[in-house]
């Protein structure tokens, strides 16, 4: 259970801000159809996060104990100082395919944007350190959902409100706190 909670918190708190946060918010100003968005966001997470974790898990097996805690630690000090910049999206929504429907879209832009995220590269890190490739994938899934859910809901209103600043200084702390633990956990 603390491999889901911790990857479920992590996640929901590093994506505040991101660039597929906004990305979700855009895609809900444009299309107006939160289900679909939702779907989507759903299956692209679960897709990307699974290939994520199962390429940390391989590193697990792959890299001694000693190595793959150090180089987990340092991994997530470097996620840490990523945190701390600011996400930009660029808007090449005009480049979709107009006959791929709301969800096809949502699911295609979201898995593209997630390579080589921060979230994608924690999701990578968390399943290296637990040894619980679905409870990492189902708490990283969970993480993405309760960040781009409400903004898909709630759109502009809502994300003018959060203070992405302190949102992205406590992320960087958390990623931080959990690369001393990975050198602590040896």
């Amino acid at each position: 259970m603390e491999a889901f909670f911790v990857s479920a918190a992590v996640i929901a708190v590093a994506e505040i801000g991101d660039k597929t946060q906004l990305l979700a918010l855009l895609l809900a100003a444009r299309f107006r159809r939160p289900l679909p968005i939702v779907l989507g966001i759903l299956v692209a997470t679960l897709a990307n996060h699974a290939l994520a974790g199962a390429l940390g898990a391989w590193l697990r097996a792959l890299v001694p104990a000693t190595a793959l805690r150090w180089l987990v630690a340092a991994s997530f000090v470097a996620v840490a100082l990523w945190a701390l910049k600011p996400d930009r999206i660029d808007e090449r929504q005009d480049k979709e395919k107009r006959n791929l429907g709301v969800f096809a879209v949502t699911a295609v832009s979201f898995f593209l944007a997630e390579i080589g995220d921060k979230t994608q590269i924690a999701t990578v890190l968390l399943a290296a350190q637990f040894n619980n490739l679905i409870a990492v994938v189902a708490g990283t899934t969970l993480g993405m959902l309760l960040a781009d859910v409400p903004v898909v809901f709630l759109g502009q209103a809502a994300a003018t409100k959060i203070p992405l600043r302190l949102v992205r200084f406590i992320a960087a702390g958390l990623f931080a706190a959990l690369a001393i633990l990975a050198v602590l956990a040896g």
